[in-house]
């Protein structure tokens, strides 16, 4: 393939060429960044015992988990849904950890009957489940320490009016509802939110596991959840997951020998390994100028790339049609009847009607929020690894979003 001067390039592949192989609007996704995030993190923690599991519901597509788990990777499920597709991606059920909130017990009984792990973030769910299975089938508890990890309060959810988790302070009711039921506690849980910028802080909520998992004598690991901050921008900052690997590894190997016993260290991140390893790239409709304001209209919108709207995330936008050349300032909106603006007054080569925008850290959270709303339809997904392209989602077709619906005679 000849590739011209000044083209944007994922892997050696011109994205315009997957533009028009694969239509617009399109999600791509990079194999070679995923890697590397997640061999970064494993080598940060070599010096203990680690494992991580994926968490899927940051990019579900069954091809994204057939290659963590070829990296060794177990997986953080949140639903009974994603269970099963991480057991059709060929995952061991033993390595599956499934953590849900709010969900009814008959689908955590559903669940357990998939011989994955179980882990139960509250009180009375931990009490019907230890008095059907007793000590039969192991459970892990999902604690909240009560950290502020940091981030858009949206989704820092450590805090003490959280719905996640069973709070520190439950521990004695804890403690009673397991002993009277003869449960098998095999995992502590740490849950902590996203998007953690201090180290520190998450060092302080591990502290408080460890001192809780004193109380459990038969712990097979201590699971410290995610939440990993990443960059967003070139001069963005992200977690230390280094400095956190020096510090918590140390600290975790003392709490073992203290223990008596070996355990493993668990994490689950999900936009950590795919954030950076996403893009999203949509085609310009219409350039249209107010007395005040330039907009760059493309042909998807919040139904497809949502994060803008919902947590006023920040995702830098680069006109890959003109990657180089004099700069404008735009307002990038969506097609959607809605204020649906993916970034307000962007510096951005100056853009033209059939230029295609591509949108940085997409991997995460953006196909998987996805909707058809105002009837529209998804786009596809296109996986770039070594060095070649594979469609790993077809585009929707009208019949895809009818299929479902029952016509009656009113």
């Amino acid at each position: 393939m000849e590739i011209k001067r000044n083209q944007y390039l994922i892997d050696r592949i011109p994205v315009t060429g997957l533009m028009e192989k694969y239509g617009s609007p399109l999600y791509i996704y990079e194999s070679k960044k995923m890697v590397a995030q997640y061999n970064r993190m494993m080598d940060a923690f070599k010096n203990t015992r680690v494992k991580i599991n994926y968490a899927a519901k940051a990019l579900t597509n069954v091809n994204i988990l057939k290659l963590f788990r070829k990296l060794g990777a177990g997986l953080d499920a949140v639903s009974i849904q994603e269970v099963k597709l991480g057991l059709q991606a060929g995952f061991d059920p033993g390595d599956i950890l499934y953590t849900p909130n709010c969900v009814s017990i008959e689908e955590i009984e559903d669940v357990a009957q998939l011989n994955v792990k179980i882990n139960i973030d509250n009180i009375s769910i931990l009490e019907q489940f230890g008095h059907k299975y007793g000590n039969d089938i192991p459970v892990c508890i999902r604690i909240n320490p009560h950290i502020l990890a940091g981030g858009n309060q949206k989704i820092s959810t450590g805090h003490i009016d959280s719905k996640f988790g069973i709070s520190i302070h439950q521990i004695p009711l804890v403690k009673r509802v397991v002993e009277t039921n003869n449960m098998h506690v095999e995992g502590l849980h740490m849950h902590t939110g996203s998007d953690i910028l201090d180290v520190e802080v998450f060092l302080r909520g591990a502290e408080i596991i460890l001192e809780i998992a004193k109380e459990f004598k038969d712990l097979d690991y201590i699971d410290f959840g995610s939440g990993f901050k990443v960059a967003y921008k070139a001069d963005d900052i992200e977690t230390d997951i280094e400095a956190l690997g020096t510090n918590l590894s140390k600290r975790f190997n003392e709490f073992c020998r203290d223990y008596g016993k070996e355990l493993t260290i668990i994490f689950e991140p999900g936009k950590y390994l795919v954030s950076e390893a996403g893009y999203f790239v949509a085609r310009t409709n219409v350039i249209k100028q107010t007395t005040s304001t330039v907009f760059a209209g493309l042909d998807t919108g919040m139904n497809h790339f949502i994060r803008p709207m919902f947590y006023d995330a920040y995702h830098e936008v680069v006109n890959i049609s003109k990657p180089a050349g004099k700069t404008r300032i735009y307002t990038v909106v969506g097609y959607i009847c809605e204020t649906d603006t993916f970034g307000y007054n962007r510096k951005i080569t100056e853009i033209s009607e059939g230029d295609y925008l591509l949108f940085k850290n997409a991997g995460a959270y953006c196909y998987a929020m996805a909707s058809n709303y105002n009837s529209r339809l998804r786009p596809a997904e296109v996986l770039v690894h070594q060095g070649k392209d594979y469609l790993i989602r077809k585009r929707e077709d009208f019949e895809d979003i009818s299929r479902n619906v029952v016509h009656v005679d009113l």
